[in-house]
């Protein structure tokens, strides 16, 4: 897959998740991962950018199994910027189909 599409997917991914309940990086790399290959190393600087851009804030939370977990939350902007984002999938997809069908048609006829 073409890396940046593939960012730009893992981004919409990301705060997709983040839209119902604040996570962890771990947790989302499961999630994700259970659908599309991610490593840490893609999912990290995606957070830190989304971070930076002012999409997430994050806290620390204790654990009973080792160091403090660091947890990702959207802000009220990052919601916004989820929903653009979304909205755009939508159409990008509905577009895209609506040229791969005539594809597929013309190789039926």
């Amino acid at each position: 897959m073409n890396p940046q599409f593939k960012k730009g997917v893992l981004t919409l991914c990301v705060l997709n998740l983040l839209q119902t309940v604040d996570q962890y990086g771990y947790d989302l790399i499961k999630q994700i991962g259970s659908n599309l290959p991610i490593s840490e190393g893609t999912l990290y600087p995606i957070l830190r950018r989304l971070k930076k851009d002012g999409y997430l804030t994050t806290y620390l939370v204790e654990s009973e199994q080792g160091p403090s977990r660091k947890y990702y939350k959207l802000t009220k902007k990052g919601d916004q910027y989820a929903r653009d984002l979304k909205n755009e999938w939508e159409l990008l997809v509905q577009s895209v189909e609506k040229i791969v069908g005539k594809g597929e048609e013309r190789q039926n006829d």
